[in-house]
């Protein structure tokens, strides 16, 4: 039996992925930062492990080693951005210790986790697709747009840092209180969002996508509600740039369709998206798909079936009973 690793465990996507790999006949072994009776998804695999926060490197880099070894794990599956940024640039020790890493190679991860850089190479490289014209903060002296504006870090997740310009007055006051270095400045353009779930099979030359339109979302852009449709022209545009930036696996693609039906490319999420279940449930497993990509096997093809639109609920689950007082003083 094969053993797989996923990271997080309490990121959205890690239900589904969990429960995929199970299907599969794999092991499943879940870490994640909090105690394991916090998070469903961690008390639903075989085994789990309180892990160090990734922005603790070496100390989370001599975790998931020694978790390696000790559970004897086949393949990897960070589940977060940051995850990836650091496991990309370490790649060898898991090569060297037959782990595979189920994620872009390196040279791809360094485009799509620098928005500016893949917002450039869109520009230049992909002319089908319209990218979001993005300046870094400190080489803007004048304001080439009007307001509102859109400010997020250049390597940023989760919409965390995100925040609207609206007037001269907020421009002056957040150009004087944020760290100028790693910050991205880019026009608003308003419509709803459009993600494009992408597997790209580089061994056997396939690459499938799916579209979904958020209706319902959070504020941190986790969709809650979904109309999963086809867009030929879209899909085959994104899949043309995921040949071009040599991506393996599943990713999403963000994009912003505007009043006029333009979509205007925001983002690439190089890992399972938030909304990976909904395209499970449109008629693609992403999930084993992702992990044939990884196994030296043909992913399947893509069938679309028909417009729908997909809800998610929140359920409850007792994870514990008969808790001391202290526990939250020790583990929160």
């Amino acid at each position: 039996m094969k053993t797989a690793l996923i990271t997080s465990t309490g990121s959205v996507a890690a239900d589904i992925v969990c429960k995929s790999l199970k299907r599969m006949g794999f092991r499943v072994v879940g870490c994640n930062i909090y105690p394991k009776e916090w998070i469903v998804e961690s008390c639903e695999v075989s085994a789990f492990y309180q892990a160090p926060p990734v922005a603790k490197s070496d100390e989370y880099l001599d975790f998931m080693k020694e978790l390696c070894i000790k559970e004897k794990v086949q393949f990897l599956l960070p589940m977060i951005d940051y995850e990836l940024d650091l496991l990309s640039i370490n790649r060898t020790w898991f090569d060297e210790h037959g782990v595979t890493l189920c994620m872009s190679p390196t040279s791809t991860l360094a485009i799509l986790r620098n928005k500016k850089k893949l917002s450039d190479y869109v520009a230049e490289h992909c002319t089908t697709i319209k990218s979001i014209p993005t300046s870094f903060l400190y080489d803007i002296e004048q304001l080439k747009w009007e307001f509102p504006i859109v400010c997020k870090p250049n390597d940023g997740r989760s919409s965390q840092g995100l925040q609207y310009i609206h007037n001269l007055a907020e421009w002056n006051d957040f150009k004087n209180r944020v760290e100028k270095s790693n910050y991205i400045v880019e026009p608003f353009i308003d419509g709803p969002r459009i993600v494009v779930e992408v597997i790209r099979d580089a061994q056997h030359c396939r690459t499938v996508a799916m579209v979904r339109r958020e209706l319902l979302s959070t504020p941190h852009g986790c969709s809650l509600t979904v109309l999963v449709y086809e867009d030929k022209a879209l899909e085959n545009e994104v899949k043309q740039l995921a040949d071009m930036l040599g991506i393996v696996g599943d990713v999403n693609f963000e994009f912003i369709l505007d009043a006029n039906g333009i979509y205007h490319l925001i983002e690439c999420n190089p890992r399972f998206s938030a909304g990976c279940e909904f395209s499970c449930m449109g008629g693609y497993d992403c999930v084993e798909n992702h992990m044939k990509c990884f196994m030296g096997e043909e992913i399947e093809e893509y069938h679309f079936k028909h417009n729908m639109v997909i809800a998610r609920k929140y359920e409850e689950f007792i994870t514990a009973t008969n808790i001391n007082v202290d526990y939250c003083k020790t583990n929160g």
